[in-house]
């Protein structure tokens, strides 16, 4: 294996329009191995190191870009304009109502019916300093787009560093003010992505509040203390005895906990921590977003089959989506997504990856 990082490019597919699909290879000299698409800027492989150095895949997906297309789940994709629901399907901005797509109803879920997750986006290597592989992915979305008002010029920048930290930036511009919201929607399974369900992981969500939400999962624009509540995740606590207790066994919307210098600053604070005993497989996520939206897979039902041909049961994977408040638009008080010109928007999250142990644990 070579033992530096290093950025490769092979051929995925194409379209039924025609348009051809790239993955894109990110190598750590630390083992972690990231591969990306051209294709929604879809995250189909990270493989990482256990305790004993043995490399697993531990992210859901497929192996064909035609299930990327038909079938999935938002496995690994950017969703976007605005990641999460928006409630009602509409927002005002400046006087006016803007009606999207029902795509979650009676919400907007993700962008809408073909969101960011399926654009095909410009890949080009990005140079560091320190020799880290970087993969940047530009998109340009149009005046219009789903619904959405403003031409917005967007840049998803993919880092793998040389200890084994997956960093995920984002930076937008508008010629007009729009709603706009990122998140990366990876499911992971630090057992494997074939290992079956995420009961027996460890998570923990450093938040003291969750967003209040309906039947539909419709954001209610009010927060609630998880103070002995079932989505408390504080400390740390395992799935499978969490995840029956959870709301429609769903997970929540959570603010995390930042102090005015780290917002002001645009800094990097934690928003969770999830372990896998067996392997000693850990994810560290920070983010410089306010909200971490936790997902426990709850639509999976075994009718997909992934890349190893295993299907994927309910909760065979966790999301841990760092992202603004999707409704922000409509409950600017709980978070302001909106861009504006003149006004660049940035931010970063990431996935630490490391091994505990065994005497560590």
């Amino acid at each position: 294996m070579d033992n530096h990082p290093y950025l490769s490019a092979r051929p995925f597919g194409f379209l039924p329009g025609g348009e051809a699909v790239e993955a894109w290879t990110l190598t750590s000299a630390g083992g972690l191995v990231v591969e990306a698409l051209t294709y929604g800027g879809i995250v189909t492989r990270i493989l990482a190191p256990d305790r004993d150095g043995h490399l697993a895949d531990v992210v859901l997906g497929f192996n064909d870009l035609a299930s990327y297309g038909a079938n999935s789940p938002y496995f690994g994709a950017i969703t976007g304009r605005v990641a999460g629901r928006i409630s009602a399907a509409k927002f005002e901005l400046e006087g006016k109502t803007y009606k999207l797509a029902a795509n979650n109803p009676p919400n907007h879920l993700h962008g809408g019916v073909r969101g960011f997750d399926k654009k095909i986006w410009a890949a080009t290597r990005a140079d560091n300093s320190d020799g880290a592989a970087s993969l940047r992915l530009t998109y340009r979305s149009g005046d219009g787009e789903e619904g959405y008002p403003g031409t917005v010029d967007v840049t998803v920048t993919y880092t793998v560093t040389q200890d084994n930290q997956f960093l995920i930036e984002t930076a937008a511009v508008t010629d007009r003010p729009t709603p706009f919201s990122l998140t990366n929607h990876s499911y992971f399974n630090l057992a494997g992505e074939a290992s079956g369900t995420i009961d027996d992981h460890e998570l923990q969500i450093h938040a003291d509040q969750s967003v209040a939400v309906d039947e539909h999962m419709t954001l209610l624009g009010r927060l609630e203390p998880v103070t002995a509540g079932a989505n408390d995740f504080r400390q740390s606590r395992r799935l499978g005895e969490a995840t029956p207790s959870l709301y429609q066994n769903h997970g929540d919307v959570y603010r995390l906990r930042k102090n005015a210098a780290a917002v002001e600053n645009s800094e990097l604070t934690p928003a969770a921590r999830l372990f896998h005993p067996r392997s000693g497989r850990l994810i560290e996520v920070s983010t410089t977003e306010s909200y971490l939206q936790f997902y426990t897979g709850s639509g999976l039902d075994g009718t997909l089959t992934g890349k190893s041909g295993v299907p994927y049961v309910r909760h065979a994977g966790v999301c841990l989506e760092c992202e603004g408040y999707a409704d922000g638009a409509n409950a600017p008080e709980l978070g302001d997504i909106i861009l504006r010109p003149g006004c660049p928007q940035q931010q970063a999250t990431a996935y630490a990856f490391s091994a505990v142990a065994l005497e560590a644990q």
